[in-house]
């Protein structure tokens, strides 16, 4: 049995020991990369450890640790409230505003797991408040992020680009950001009409304190009606808390010094990621410890809402891929696909491959791998270059909600309030599901017709 093929089964034991013990798979997956890195790869801890997703460490503890300081003193509150005026009272309009949002900062530029680190953590708050499903918002987060990501100034636009331009292949810059613009768009769409969507319309406007407008009066109320969901999205009850609708309710959140400090932090990690180019998770840590060193009471407790469980399991699983990438175990995939002698069945394989090892690893790093690779029989006539790399892009990005994804991982960590092992599950079987579906619904509208 060769090594490559070792390594991939030892990947499904370890989800298969995760999933029926209920051990946490990136200790497992640590364990893996140990054994097979010591004993199949013949790597040095050096080799093992060039695996482990620093950045991404520093970006989820960061990240986490400054919007645990956001919670503790009100300003996700407030930030909540100040959305629901936004759109005028609709719970419904709030998750096509993340998507929007997202999209808007990875067209003009921004690092797509940037801009879902900065809007993630509130979009999700603003989900526990209101009883919106986590997966519903973190997918609309995440896809929004997506949607935006191939314009031809965003940075995964131009890397694609330059790649197609690198190996001489025909481009249009234009097909490949509408291609992923309309395909998240898409899912987006039926993810809001799956996971709560409708009931989210039915309940109407809230009225200014955040509170269910007079259309979601109970018969014969005088109040109106808080929302009463879970995070899953279904009703545990059907009973209506009938509070009394006043502006100035005392719930209502107010600017304090330790809000408004926390809101100039959050705009200075936007500023710092996007407009200086400078790391996302080293700028939450530094802002984080300046807030704490100010108002230490509202931070506390800050550390212990880090998602350490999430770190360790998203940290162990990349640490494991990056002993597959070492080993040559990807390549190897991907080369033994690309000679097979039908281009259409290749190329649909290509597409599955890029899904799957990008629900684990890089979404740029694996498009730069397989498309080159796509070269040889693109270059026979058959298949479309402009499609097949369309094809390529989405099925290798709208993956990016696996909880394994840097992006999946930040919704992940970023939902408060939630049973992480089953938030965990519920992202992991919905990433399994676009891995399934999506590159062959990609590969039979934008390879089959022969785009380009």
């Amino acid at each position: 049995m060769s090594p490559e093929l070792i390594s991939i089964l030892v990947l499904v034991v370890v989800f298969v020991i995760a999933t029926t013990r209920s051990v946490n798979m990136g200790a497992l997956a640590f364990a893996a990369a140990f054994a097979v890195g010591e004993l199949v790869a013949d790597l040095d801890a050096d080799g093992i450890f060039a695996g482990f997703p620093g950045d991404l460490f520093v970006v989820l503890v960061g990240v986490t640790y400054l919007f645990a300081i956001a919670r503790a003193n009100g300003t996700t509150d407030w930030l909540v409230h100040a959305s629901i005026r936004l759109v005028r009272g609709r719970v419904a309009l709030i998750p096509w505003v993340m998507f929007a949002i997202t999209g808007a900062l990875t067209a003009i530029g921004a690092v797509s797991p940037a801009a879902v680190a900065i809007v993630a953590p509130i979009a999700l708050s603003f989900a526990a408040r209101y009883g919106i499903s986590p997966l519903l918002m973190g997918a609309m987060v995440v896809h929004g992020a997506q949607g935006g990501g191939f314009s031809p100034i965003s940075i995964y636009g131009t890397i694609v680009n330059g790649i197609v331009e690198r190996e001489k292949l025909p481009g249009n810059e234009i097909a490949l950001f509408l291609a992923s613009l309309f395909a998240n768009l898409v899912i987006a769409a039926v993810v809001f009409v799956l996971f709560g969507g409708l009931k989210l319309w039915a309940r109407g406007a809230l009225a200014p304190d955040g509170d269910s407008g007079e259309g979601d009066l109970p018969e014969g109320g005088t109040g109106t009606r808080t929302p009463a969901e879970t995070g899953d999205g279904t009703s545990p009850s059907r009973t209506a808390t009938v509070v009394e609708a006043h502006p100035e309710t005392p719930d209502t959140p107010r600017l304090t010094p330790a809000r408004i400090a926390t809101l100039a932090a959050l705009v200075a990690l936007v500023v710092a990621v996007l407009a200086l180019d400078l790391d996302a998770g080293l700028t939450a840590i530094t802002l984080a410890v300046l807030l704490s060193s100010v108002w230490p009471e509202d931070s506390r407790k800050a550390v212990g809402q880090i998602a350490w469980s999430t770190v360790l399991l998203i940290c162990g699983v990349l640490t494991y891929v990056g002993v597959l990438d070492e080993m040559g175990t990807i390549t190897w995939a991907g080369e033994g696909v690309s000679g097979i002698g039908v281009p259409l069945l290749a190329a649909v394989l290509l597409c599955y491959i890029g899904a799957i090892v990008s629900a684990f690893a890089s979404s740029v790093g694996i498009m730069g791998a397989l498309i080159p690779l796509a070269v040889p029989f693109l270059a026979q006539g058959e298949i479309g270059a402009v499609g097949m790399v369309a094809a390529l892009a989405v099925s290798a990005t709208v993956v990016d909600v696996s909880p394994f994804s840097t992006n999946g991982a930040l919704v992940l960590a970023a939902a408060p309030d939630v049973d992480r092992e089953r938030f965990f599950r519920q992202l992991m079987v919905y990433g399994g599901i676009v891995v399934a579906v999506v590159p062959a619904v990609a590969w039979l509208v934008m390879v089959v017709p022969g785009w380009g």
